[in-house]
């Protein structure tokens, strides 16, 4: 495939264009013992996917992409739900800058860290954007409290975006909230208010999202 992609130079904050060549050839394995696609109360999730990737910008180069996702749900008593999820993501062979925009990590966002915009959480260049980086580190938990057609979840997220190929796990940037659902035949429908905990320089209050199905 090939990519016209912006960016700026991480130093000085001056904007580029770039094209990319890449051919990719991706692939995932997942195993789903949850008892519901939108609104699982009980089982578990996990789920791999590895991309080696050929680069032909400024030379050819090869790089691989890995990302493993793992959820689990446990109903207690009454119509309760303790639900978590983690996320471990790394890109190695190559540095970040060699690596199309496009193709690095990104967290922040509903089905991210909530709390946070899309995309707003790791490095960021001199003009404050967020410019991806080489591996991502996520985690969230909620309680998902149910009465009738109506339920309310108070949850807490928190993840980074790193430089190096391996995640840190270290400046987690956490967001915490509450949410609304409304049980539908078809599946719940998703209201939840998030802010951040440490914000930074350029991060909003309070962020809304609004989807159908639980967040994880």
């Amino acid at each position: 495939m090939s990519s016209d992609e912006r960016d700026t130079v991480v130093a000085t904050g001056l904007p580029r264009r770039r094209t990319f060549y890449i051919v990719a050839l991706p692939g995932s394995l997942a195993y789903d013992w949850s008892d519901d696609l939108l609104n699982p109360t009980r089982g578990f999730r996990l789920s791999g996917r590895l991309s080696p990737e050929v680069s032909f910008r400024s030379g050819t180069f090869a790089y691989a992409r890995a990302q493993v996702d793992s959820s689990f749900y446990q109903p207690l008593a009454g119509r309760t739900v303790i639900a978590g999820r983690v996320r471990i993501g790394s890109i190695f062979g190559a540095s970040r800058d060699q690596i199309a925009p496009s193709r690095r990590f990104y967290a922040g966002g509903g089905g991210s860290v909530r709390g946070y915009g899309y995309q707003d959480i790791g490095p960021r260049d001199v003009d404050n954007t967020p410019i991806g980086g080489r591996s991502i580190a996520e985690f969230s938990v909620e309680a998902r409290v149910r009465f009738g057609d109506f339920g309310v979840v108070p949850f807490l997220d928190g993840g980074n975006i790193y430089t190096q190929a391996r995640p840190r796990f270290t400046g987690l940037r956490y967001g915490a909230g509450l949410g609304a659902r409304y049980y539908t035949t078809f599946g719940p429908i998703r209201v939840d208010v998030g802010t951040p905990l440490n914000r930074r320089k350029g991060d909003a209050r309070v962020a809304v999202y609004v989807s159908l199905g639980q967040a994880f």
